[in-house]
């Protein structure tokens, strides 16, 4: 297995790389013996899963292992290195699902932290499961759609038979399993992490051997998304079929498009920032030393100047999944397609101008104060877009209320909370008042657990049929949307008022007063976190013994449900020829595809 033998190679290429560290005089345990003792654990990795076996091998003029496939892995290629965007997909959402419940396992220690004024954990351990939970889940939101919904159906949608870099979709995801080895170690060792996950200096710079664990995982996952966002680009310009014309991509594809346009321009100033935190660290430079002509607030600048994009990277995916779900389940025409896609690129336009209003509270030049305020109101105007699309398709359509529908439902009202509450963090002066409070905190949430999560849910289910052949529990489904809505606005709507009346984010105490208010949200919390083993019994039940379903069970219009459930290895036995738009509901006579099963010529009918 891919797994077991990255890791022996790992572990061997650290003990040679830190070996080397110490033959040339650092003491064992220092950061430089550390950090370079990673740089070869995560070279050796890569090979040892099947970077050498696969790929390198031809580097030196000898010949490729072939990647295992169905037929002669079966099941055991979900835990190898393989170039097929389907597994790679499905390896993606295993893993991102794992994160996620650990995430939320963290989330249940917070809650029972902050369920009396003085909880049982010491500040050091809060602030460690406070940075684990927070830095997790920014990974989860950042690629569980595009990772896994994303690698596996955005080939299938625009009838490409794989990712334009098959190797390198491989190599993106088997960057991440390091990713959350250090994250682990890490919050093991004493001291454990002190800055947050945002890893602001000086405390990034100042804290244990587990604080550099810390900013190494980080800019390794900034690879990996660099390099899968690369990869998105280059298969939607250059892999759509015949008749794919930009116009007729599906909104989905347009949405991990923008998303990774976004991904590949500004992860890499996160990545510099982390680079120097980290040369700072190991190589006594001073970039943010201020005593020694660095400075913690130009980080803060290069930081946001990623991390606010960072949030429609995570969103614009969610945005392009709703509105597929919402189209198809409303069963008629997307409505303004061109202003939809003209939302997604104002966002991307847009996104680059407005980091500063994370800064208010920092201490930047007054002058600076009302652009950045007229930037953030501005990139309102094209999310609006995005919205008002998706409610004019639901307006009077023929709605079928299954479990995606929803949660794309549930997606759209918590989302236009977190857009309404933004605007308070928009506005400088409310924002003096607001920013260091739990106001903030449920704003966020009810953006990306509200958002991002909701709409991964939706398209979860939506092609849970097309991923496994067999069709999850609807009574369960929305049973877990009921309790997951419900508590899910019981938890963050109070965070918000608690933030009003003054209660700190990112501290383990809070005044006596609050106690009854956050003793509701532990609750609440509780419950929330329930639901999601609600989640995994469907998912484990129905994919194990979930009746078998048809090809199309839905009865929809794009590629993917043009071809068996799941998909054969290269997809489509011939390459499908575009004929019309992926959404003419209706429309007489209207088809999007013709694709070829076996030797008969499929033409889904117009509805």
């Amino acid at each position: 297995m891919s797994w077991i033998k990255g890791l022996i190679w790992g572990i061997v290429g650290f003990l040679l790389g830190s070996g080397l560290m110490f033959l040339v005089g650092q003491p064992l345990g220092s950061e430089p013996m550390v950090t370079v003792g990673y740089i070869f654990f995560l070279s050796a990795w890569l090979l040892g899963a099947g970077v050498w076996d696969h790929w390198a091998r031809g580097w030196l003029g000898l010949a490729n292992k072939p990647t295992p496939t169905q037929k002669s892995h079966g099941v055991a290629r979900y835990f190898m290195f393989s170039t097929d965007h389907k597994v790679i997909g499905v390896q993606y959402l295993v893993t991102f699902i794992g994160l996620l419940m650990l995430a939320g396992a963290l989330a249940m220690v917070i809650r029972i932290q902050l369920m009396t004024p003085n909880g049982p954990l010491d500040p050091q351990t809060y602030n460690t499961v406070m940075s684990m939970h927070g830095i997790i889940m920014v990974a989860v939101a950042v690629a569980i759609i595009t990772g896994s919904l994303g690698n596996y159906f955005v080939p299938i949608l625009i009838g490409a038979e794989d990712m334009a870099f098959p190797r390198l979709n491989a190599l993106s995801y088997w960057l991440v399993p390091p990713v959350s080895i250090l994250l682990v170690v890490g919050a093991l060792l004493p001291g454990g992490f002190t800055s947050g996950w945002r890893v602001y200096p000086p405390l990034a710079e100042q804290g244990g051997i587990s604080m550099l664990l810390f900013l190494l995982a980080f800019l390794t996952f900034g690879l990996s998304s660099i390099i899968s966002a690369l990869n998105f680009l280059v298969t939607i310009i250059r892999m759509r079929a015949p008749g794919m014309t930009w116009g007729r991509l599906p909104i989905f594809v347009w949405g991990v498009f923008t998303s990774s346009m976004l991904a590949l321009v500004f992860t890499q100033f996160v990545a510099s920032a982390l680079l120097m935190e980290i040369m700072d660290r190991v190589l006594g430079m001073v970039f943010f030393a201020p005593d020694q002509g660095g400075g913690a607030v130009m980080y803060q600048h290069i930081f946001w100047f990623y991390s606010h994009p960072a949030v429609y990277v995570m969103v614009l995916p969610a945005y392009g999944l709703i509105m597929e779900v919402v189209a198809h389940f409303a069963r008629k025409p997307l409505f303004g397609y061109k202003y939809a896609v003209g939302g997604l690129l104002g966002i991307v336009g847009l996104s680059g101008i407005v980091w500063a209003h994370h800064m208010f509270t920092s201490g930047i030049q007054d002058f600076l104060t009302a652009p950045f305020m007229l930037a953030t109101e501005l990139i309102s105007i094209p999310t609006g877009m995005v919205f008002l699309v998706t409610l004019g398709t639901i307006w009077q359509g023929k709605m079928r209320l299954t479990t995606p529908m929803l949660f794309a439902l549930g997606f759209l009202y918590n989302f236009a909370i977190g857009g309404l509450t933004g605007i308070f963090n928009a506005d400088a002066p409310t924002d003096l008042q607001l920013h260091a409070t739990y106001w903030v905190v449920g704003h966020f949430h009810y953006t990306i657990m509200g958002g991002e999560i909701f709409a991964f849910l939706a398209g979860f289910f939506y092609w849970f049929p097309k991923l496994t052949g067999r069709m999850y529990s609807e009574k369960l489904g929305k049973l877990q949307f009921a309790i997951t809505f419900i508590t899910f606005n019981l938890l963050y709507t109070p965070m918000m008022i608690a933030g009003l009346y003054g209660m700190n984010r990112h501290v383990a105490t809070y005044p006596p007063e609050l106690a009854g208010l956050n003793q509701f949200m532990s609750i609440a919390g509780f419950v929330l976190g329930a639901s999601f083993l609600i989640f995994i019994y469907n998912l484990l039940t129905s994919w194990a013994r979930g009746p078998l379903t048809s090809a199309n069970p839905w009865q929809l219009r794009t590629l993917e449900w043009q071809t068996s459930s799941p998909p054969p290895e290269h997809n489509f036995d011939h390459l499908p020829t575009i004929t019309g738009h992926p959404y003419d509901y209706g429309i007489e006579g209207s088809t999007h595809a013709s694709v070829t099963v076996g030797h008969a010529a499929v033409a889904p009918a117009a509805e």
